[in-house]
């Protein structure tokens, strides 16, 4: 598989504070045209309570910090690009009913001519699933529940469900998406033991968890590989986000030369998709659309 550079937009907090967010199209406009592979955004339904609990360092934004739906974003930049991969990296799956995701999920496949990636977890914000009508505690499974309907419904047949959560008997849901099998599922999160089995169960690929070092994604997608062997799926197919690491100048400001070095190294430790973060080097709109041709000119060099 030829290594993919997936860039990250922020639909989500001040990135363009001052143009609206239909700028937020222009720059995945841009992005598409530039030949970056896939554009990524991420998830919250709603914020509220102590964040302080956000696994990954100051939270963004604070609760009252405007996220955008991220299906609904994916729609919109799918009527104004034509070749980029749509991903949710991670969308939080169990707040939606599995029905209507499934629905959802298909819908946009089919609007966009098959470029959807659907990146799952369970989330981290209890307070979420409370204002949803579901327990918190329960989330793993369900999340196994959402992409087991998920996959069941689009199979195009009549189809029955039962689980503790929810049970329905002889339904369909019409159009399936337009990528054979489905859309592709990649499942957020640590490589503990239920995971594991969730990933082999029903996704295409893996998201490591963000503090996640090169070394332990290294590992895990070693393990990744031995657990889908051994159930007896092909694991050559089977991706892997690795993040790219930031490195600054002097003065602190990111250096995106320097940061594409790694990329050979990250592609060496399993790594098939190369994630972006975009905010990380692009503040606003403008510098954003400038960065897309060095951006995709350096990681096309990096990865020969």
């Amino acid at each position: 598989m030829d290594p993919r550079l997936i860039v990250g937009l922020s639909n989500y907090h001040d990135f363009l504070p001052s143009g609206g967010w239909d700028g937020l199209l222009d720059v995945a406009q841009a992005a598409d045209a530039a030949g970056v592979d896939a554009l990524s955004v991420v998830d919250h339904v709603v914020l509220g309570g102590d964040l302080s609990g956000y696994p990954y360092g100051s939270f963004p934004g604070g609760a009252e910090a405007p996220w955008l739906e991220p299906l609904t974003t994916l729609a919109a930049i799918a009527g104004r690009t034509r070749d980029v991969r749509l991903f949710t990296g991670i969308l939080i799956a169990p707040l939606r009913p599995p029905a209507l995701l499934a629905k959802m999920a298909a819908t946009l496949d089919q609007l966009s001519n098959g470029r959807l990636d659907l990146g799952v977890g369970t989330g981290w914000l209890a307070k979420e699933y409370e204002a949803a009508g579901l327990d918190f505690g329960a989330r793993g499974r369900l999340l196994d529940d959402a992409l087991g309907i998920c996959q069941a419904l689009w199979s195009g047949q009549p189809t029955s469900w039962s689980s503790p959560h929810l049970s329905f008997d002889d339904v369909t849901c019409s159009p399936t998406p337009l990528q054979p099998g489905g859309v592709p599922f990649w499942v957020g999160g640590d490589l503990h033991p239920r995971n594991v089995d969730r990933i082999v169960r029903f996704a295409n690929g893996w998201i490591p968890s963000p503090p996640t070092g090169r070394e332990q994604a290294a590992g895990g997608a070693a393990k990744l590989r031995e657990a889908l062997a051994a159930a007896g799926r092909d694991p050559a197919g089977f991706r892997v986000r690795m993040s790219l690491p930031v490195v600054r100048d002097d003065d602190r400001r990111p250096d995106l030369a320097r940061s594409l070095e790694a990329v050979p190294q990250l592609v060496a430790a399993g790594a098939t998709d190369v994630f972006v973060p975009l905010a990380a080097f692009a503040r606003d709109a403008a510098t954003a659309r400038e960065l897309f041709a060095p951006l995709v000119a350096g990681f096309r060099a990096a990865v020969g």
